[in-house]
Formats: C-alpha cells, sequence, structure tokens
C-alpha cells in the first residue's frame, strides 16, 4: 500500500495529540511538526516527543524560532500567565470579543508556513491541525474561515502548487468539536493522555497548575466527558 504522508502540527497538548491519531485512524503516515519558539517552558516539546514516539510516527522535526524577539504574549515575554478559579472568571468566550494574553502574535500563520515548506519536501498533500473553535481561548488564528483563507492561499504559494502536483488540504478535525468530544474521540482511538501537557504554566516538575486557561479548558474537557484527566496538576 502507498504511504499518505501528512503533515501533524504537534505541540504535545491534547488537541494536537488527538489530531495526531485521527490521521492515523484515517490510513495517513504522520511526520509530526513541532516548534521551539521561544515559549516559556519546555514541557509540552519533552510531551510532544512522548506523543511521537508512543504513536510512532514517521518523523518528528522540533522547528526552533525565536518568537520572544518580537514578545507580545505571557507565552514569549515576561509577562505573568493569567490564573482563574473558573472559566466564567476568565473571561465571556462565547462572542470572541476577548483576545486573551496568551495569544501570540501570527503564532498559527507562522507555524502553518512551517508545515507547508515540510509538506512540499515529503510530498504530502495534507496537513493536520489540531485547532478548535468551540471551548477554546478565542484565539482569532483558530476561527474557520481563517483555516479555509490559508488553504487557498497555501495552494497558491508553492511550486508544487503551482505545477499541479500538489493540491493541499488543511484538515481541522476537531474545529467543530468540544473539548468533551475531543477526549471521547482520542480515548475511542486509544490515545495516552498521560503523556500530554497542556499547561501554560507548568512547575519545575511538569505539573500542570490547574489555573490557567488552557488548564481550565482541558479539566472541564474530562469532567464532562466522565474521565478522570491523568496528568499531575499542582496541589493535587
Amino acid at each position: 500500500m502507498a504511504e499518505r504522508p501528512a503533515i501533524v502540527l504537534l505541540s504535545g497538548g491534547l488537541d494536537s495529540t488527538t489530531v495526531l491519531a485521527i490521521a492515523k485512524d484515517q490510513g495517513y503516515t504522520p511526520y509530526a511538526l513541532s516548534f521551539r519558539y521561544g515559549q516559556r517552558h519546555s514541557v509540552e516539546l519533552e510531551a510532544a516527543k512522548r506523543v511521537a514516539a508512543a504513536q510512532g510516527v514517521a518523523r518528528h522535526v522540533i522547528a526552533d524560532i525565536d518568537l520572544r524577539v518580537f514578545g507580545g504574549s505571557a507565552l514569549t515575554s515576561d509577562i505573568d500567565v493569567p490564573k482563574h478559579e473558573s472559566l466564567d472568571d476568565a473571561g465571556n468566550k462565547d462572542t470572541g470579543s476577548s483576545v486573551p494574553i496568551t495569544y501570540v502574535p501570527a503564532r498559527n500563520t507562522i507555524f502553518l508556513s512551517f508545515a507547508l515548506a515540510y509538506a512540499e519536501t515529503v510530498g504530502a498533500s495534507d496537513i493536520f491541525t489540531g485547532v478548535t473553535a468551540v471551548d477554546y481561548s478565542g484565539y482569532p488564528d483558530c476561527r474557520p474561515e481563517y483555516m479555509e483563507a490559508y488553504e487557498r492561499m497555501a495552494n497558491l504559494a508553492t511550486r508544487a502548487g503551482v505545477e499541479g502536483t500538489q493540491r493541499l488540504k488543511l484538515h481541522s478535525p476537531l474545529i467543530s468539536m468540544s473539548k468533551a468530544d475531543i477526549v471521547r474521540e482520542g480515548l475511542r482511538l486509544g490515545v495516552d493522555y498521560s503523556l500530554t501537557s497542556s499547561c501554560y504554566d507548568p512547575d519545575e516538575q511538569g505539573r500542570a497548575c490547574g489555573h490557567c486557561e488552557t488548564c481550565l479548558l482541558r479539566l472541564k474537557g474530562f469532567a464532562e466527558a466522565g474521565v478522570t484527566d491523568p496528568v499531575q496538576y499542582q496541589g493535587a
């Protein structure tokens, strides 16, 4: 059977790990791509390595870029990561009117551009990303209209696209799923979520804080799915 290569953006968190399992389940041979982009900790990269090894990707590339030179985010500058007692305290995410300080300017555009280059070099016509527009932080580059626009642009941007040897498809299988739905799908596919890390501000032992927005969203998903999150939390 011919290989169906696909690039999978892999942060080491809940969403991207689930997307990797989905890509494999759909018969793709995954080439994982992670980034050391100047984020405030390396815990998620260690998680990405564990996940890539456990799921048996064809190759795992960690690209080095430095977004700290721009700053502008609690993840790439000396700004405290906001902590909350509940998602209600984090603000109204239904309207998408408030973009949190954990948003990294143009991060998904940058990451997808690297994925586009990686795809062309391995002959892949498919890129998988774990963006979601439900139970998320309101980032502008996670919206369906953004993903659709990027796919159109991508097919104008490469030699393979211009020569007609590649028609790129951008897959966002989680975009309309809640965190609970994502957890259920991952468990159905045999994902070991104990290998993952979603926290924006883990401690030196890699334990999740439990109070940043991404921790609260993750905990909400596991609770609504009726299962216990297997990662370690501070104070637990």
